[in-house]
């Protein structure tokens, strides 16, 4: 099967995240069963293991896309419409199969980024023209919490399957002991929806009782008014290595996650998977990737943030037995499952579409 991916980013892009990762996962994935993958993005672009083809800028791409394909890819079996905000609309120059894949959808998270008027087109792009266009789509959710975001815009839920985010088996050296004074990560892009001016208030308040060190792993756009705030043993690490990012996950009593919604946060299971469990927020998309009271623990309000953090690190036992269950479902979070349920839902898609041709 030839497989493209539309999507607005390369793992080399330097804001790359979660979106970013799965479809590398499932790029090498796919070829590893004898399937072709490909990926058509914004750039910048690296050299990977599968073609990789370069669509433009930031934005410029999504006009761009469709004279990209038809000059590369207009042969492959299926597109999968990577929507990031707001997706290729692939439909409307593609006759052929087409799977929509949504990580979440992203309402008021517009307003965080955008002009008022560019959040209401984003709004509109998104909650309405993509499911008028995607109508005779399938659509990927990579939670439970997405599939039911994409019901509220009006998606049918028979439209939609669900694929499970694997968590990583190659989880660095399971030998890292963990730190013996107080340390904990938080890892994400420093963007406005992952909250981390809010974990720093907290962490300023918790640092007092504990001592030790908060290690924000990641970058982007918010870091210098992060830095301004930052407050005593906070260490801004930017990018770091696969292989520091996992000793540090294995070394940290906790992950703090403070984002406002997710599609499914992938740092808390990359955490479970070093056995350390997480501290975040009941929201979209983590709360299906957190256990509350068995893997981690969600909380709603900031005070109790700084409450449950500040009682977590004087409880060892307690992070202990709730790590050992983040590890054991970790594992059953596999890059294999992800991939299987992938083609799964990729043959069905393009069944869709030859019934649909036929019809």
């Amino acid at each position: 099967m030839r497989v493209l991916f539309l999507t607005w980013r390369d793992l080399a892009h330097p804001q790359a995240g979660g979106s970013e990762v799965l479809v590398d996962r499932l790029a090498l994935g796919l070829m590893e069963r004898g399937h072709e993958p490909a990926v058509l993005c914004g750039g910048p672009i690296a050299p990977r293991a599968y073609p990789v083809v370069d669509a433009g800028g930031t934005y410029s791409q999504y006009l761009r896309a469709p004279f990209a394909y038809h000059r590369h890819f207009a042969d492959v079996d299926l597109v999968v419409d990577v929507e990031n905000g707001i997706p290729f609309f692939s439909p409307l120059w593609r006759r052929k199969p087409v799977l929509c894949l949504v990580h979440h959808v992203h309402r008021d998270q517009w307003a965080t980024r955008f002009s008022p008027a560019v959040a209401r087109l984003g709004n509109v792009l998104e909650s309405r023209a993509m499911p008028a266009v995607y109508a005779h789509s399938l659509f990927l959710a990579v939670s439970q919490s997405t599939r039911h975001s994409l019901a509220t815009i009006g998606v049918p839920e028979d439209r939609v399957r669900l694929l499970t985010i694997g968590a990583g088996t190659d989880a660095g050296d399971n030998t890292v002991p963990r730190s013996p004074t107080p340390l904990f990560v938080a890892l994400g892009r420093l963007v406005p929806h992952k909250r981390l001016d809010l974990v720093l208030r907290a962490w300023r308040v918790v640092h007092a009782a504990t001592g030790g060190e908060l290690v924000i792993i990641g970058d982007g756009p918010e870091r210098q008014r992060l830095e301004a705030i930052g407050g005593p043993g906070v260490t801004f690490a930017g990018h770091v290595s696969e292989e520091e990012k996992w000793r540090l996950l294995h070394q940290a009593w906790l992950l703090v996650h403070g984002a406002h919604h997710e599609g499914w946060g992938i740092a808390v299971i990359e955490a479970a998977a070093c056995g350390t469990p997480s501290l975040a927020f009941n929201v979209p998309g983590v709360h299906d990737a957190v256990i509350d009271g068995e893997t981690g623990v969600l909380v709603d309000y900031e005070t109790e943030l700084t409450a449950a953090w500040a009682l977590l690190a004087s409880e060892e036992s307690w992070r202990a037995r709730l790590g050992a269950a983040a590890r054991r479902r970790a594992a059953e979070l596999t890059w294999d499952a992800t991939i299987t349920q992938f083609l799964a839902a990729a043959d069905e898609a393009i069944e869709m579409a030859r019934a649909r041709a036929v019809a």
